[in-house]
């Protein structure tokens, strides 16, 4: 049995509260850290698992074993050397994913060359967003335009691969109404449906977000 992924969400405002609960209502296993006690309190109410701890000390960082965690989502943009010492210290006990909030795209730079593995901007991708991309194993991004409906681009699944559209039937299948197919040069929103689907293409559709389970 595959074991399931484990996650860390350092801060909790209001982008890291909802990083955190959309995992949580997924099911995963989630820490969520934040130093302010009454804000760990609140979050406690929806959260399974919070801790008030200080992110930028080795000794909490052992303490709450987030060696062990496969991703930490570092939510605290507005203190940039938190962060910054919160990603370090991360790399350095073995995580092997860290994301991380960012201001600006000066922040960036900073949070890449210490070791960040994602940098996102909350005025661009909203924290249901992050945790839905998480989630979705071999979705590349996701665009939530209902509680039913989401655009999801997706890779080429092995099974797929050399065969036409109209051979997988995949809007019969999974629910896909396909709007572009995206080649390593382009996007191509006018195709026939004997278009033969290549690995290193990706498919962008629309779908019925309970659905997206069954391409996981």
């Amino acid at each position: 049995m595959q074991k399931k992924k484990t996650y860390a969400v350092f801060g909790l405002g209001r982008y890291g509260m909802a990083v955190a609960n959309e995992l949580v209502q997924n099911g995963m296993e989630v820490i969520a850290v934040d130093v302010n006690q009454n804000i760990v309190n609140d979050a406690a109410a929806v959260l399974p698992i919070c801790k008030c701890a200080d992110v930028t000390d080795l000794e909490v960082i052992n303490r709450l074993g987030i060696g062990e965690i496969d991703t930490v989502i570092i939510s605290m943009a507005s203190n940039l050397e938190a962060s910054v010492m919160a990603v370090t210290l991360c790399k350095e006990v073995g995580v092997k994913t860290v994301v991380v909030k960012c201001a600006n795209e000066m922040h960036q730079k900073i949070f890449l060359r210490v070791g960040a593995d994602k940098v996102v901007f909350p005025e661009k991708e909203s924290g249901i967003r992050l945790a839905k991309n998480m989630l979705s194993s071999g979705f590349i991004d996701t665009l939530v335009l209902s509680k039913e409906i989401s655009i999801v681009e997706i890779n080429i699944k092995k099974a797929w691969v050399d065969k036409s559209l109209i051979e997988l039937n995949l809007r019969k299948k999974y629910g896909l109404n396909i709007l572009a197919i995206r080649t390593d040069k382009d996007v191509i929103v006018d195709f026939e449906p004997s278009i033969i689907l290549k690995e290193e293409m990706a498919l962008i559709v629309l779908a019925n977000t309970n659905k997206l389970s069954k391409l996981s």
